[in-house]
């Protein structure tokens, strides 16, 4: 069961606010074969590594449009609203990160203005297996879209008998990406990274996944494309005081402790009478999940830590720097003000973690480990590029040209100075 810590002292929470081990550098050798053997074999090489480590034997990756009508017939209605549901809230969120161009004289007769374009080919990476996340579909695909990404690749990985999760299949057609392909792991990756005779090479991937994916992302990432961001396990922060229900809170751990073994879930508080029946609701919510198996492992590598006062635990809040962060607290607003690091927040009693996760419209794929303190979580941008533009007058060159050319001169670089130069020469 979870680890209780009563009062830590400053020099501790270096320990405090490790994660479970996350070091993927020893899978960098058998992921660059795979990354090699794709990037020079193709298709036949991602079919191998299909079989090998999926056990499906596939004829083709991509899905047709039968397998997509099929899906969605598949789908319950129930099912159905719910993802439309989540949907609209998705697209009403991340459509008002739009923003229109602004010129700015930055000096008269010099204009500068800059302008965001999208990543024109862009690959999403959508786990399956015991947990198929077709919510992450949403969460990429529709930002994708409104950014205005000319192409959008889907990879997830097959069942043995070479089939998709119909709910990834539709809600993948609901969010406008057709073009999905059976392939999951390292060659996923590979396969968006370098392009296959099927599988169109992309510029930027995104999407969690496990180990492997991670380190193919990582090693794929140091020349050959960008990816949204560095990834690891799921984990959760709670704080709460004396305004918190303890079922609400262990609910909120459990939440992100089912995700895997390797997840955590810290709660904080100044309210030390709220750690047993926490602690007690924990127990009774996790003998009913039916993944209490994976929540029971997570949550031994988990945490509650009582703090004097709420200066400490804001400042363990920010070096902790979490994924998720939940404000369950009589002054959540004032204590949101406070925070530096994090993924997302949510505030108050009735701001469950999982409505982000799902319908509220804020996007769930966020940074892990600590990314937080230099990582955002996917929005509009992160499918957009900015390109700046200038244009400047002749008065306007002459009005700065003096400073060019005495930092261009400066710095060895006469031919900068010359640029400007000439041009007053003849203006």
């Amino acid at each position: 069961m979870v680890k209780i810590i009563k009062y830590p002292s400053r020099e501790d929470w270096d320990e405090i606010t490790a994660r479970p081990a996350m070091d993927h550098s020893h899978l960098f050798d058998d992921v660059k074969k795979i990354l090699d053997d794709v990037r020079l074999n193709g298709d036949r090489a991602v079919a191998l590594y299909c079989e090998k480590f999926d056990k499906a034997v596939l004829n083709q990756f991509t899905v047709s449009p039968n397998e997509m009508n099929h899906a969605e017939r598949l789908v319950s209605d129930g099912l159905k609203a719910a993802i439309r549901c989540a949907a609209a809230n998705i697209e009403t969120f991340h459509r008002s990160q739009l923003h229109a161009p602004q010129k700015t004289e930055t000096a008269p007769g010099v204009v500068c203005w800059q302008k965001a374009v999208p990543v024109e080919k862009v690959g999403l990476y959508i786990p399956g297996g015991t947990a198929p996340l077709f919510s992450t579909v949403l969460m990429l695909a529709i930002p994708a879209h409104i950014a205005g990404c000319r192409e959008i690749t889907v990879c997830t990985p097959p069942a043995n008998d070479g089939s998709i999760h119909p709910a990834i299949l539709y809600t993948a057609q609901l969010a406008g990406v057709n073009r999905i392909f059976k392939i999951g792991g390292a060659q996923a990756i590979a396969a968006m990274t370098y392009g296959t005779e099927t599988v169109p090479r992309v510029y930027k991937i995104f999407g969690p996944g496990n180990q492997y994916v991670t380190a193919a992302k990582q090693l794929a990432a140091l020349r050959d494309v960008a990816i949204d961001m560095p990834a690891g396990p799921s984990e959760v922060e709670v704080i709460a005081d004396e305004t918190a229900n303890p079922a609400f809170v262990a609910a909120d751990m459990l939440s992100q402790a089912e995700h895997g073994n390797d997840s955590q879930a810290i709660l904080v508080t100044t309210h030390e009478a709220i750690v047993q029946p926490v602690i007690a609701e924990l127990r009774r919510q996790l003998h009913a999940l039916p993944r209490k198996e994976t929540a029971a492992r997570s949550l031994e590598h988990s945490r509650i830590i009582v703090f004097k006062d709420s200066n400490e635990v804001m400042d363990f809040t920010n070096a902790y720097a979490p994924e998720h962060l939940i404000i369950e607290t009589g002054d959540c607003a004032a204590l949101a003000e406070r925070v530096i690091h994090a993924g997302s927040v949510f505030l108050g009693h009735y701001t469950p973690e999982s409505a982000g996760d799902y319908a509220s419209g804020t996007n769930h794929t966020l940074p892990t480990n600590g990314y937080a303190r230099m990582y955002s979580g996917v929005n509009l941008d992160s499918f957009m590029k900015k390109i700046t533009f200038q244009e400047i007058t002749p008065s306007g060159l002459r009005g700065i040209a003096p400073a060019i050319e005495t930092m261009a001169q400066t710095e060895s670089l006469v031919g900068h100075s010359n640029a400007v130069r000439l041009r007053m020469e003849y203006s």
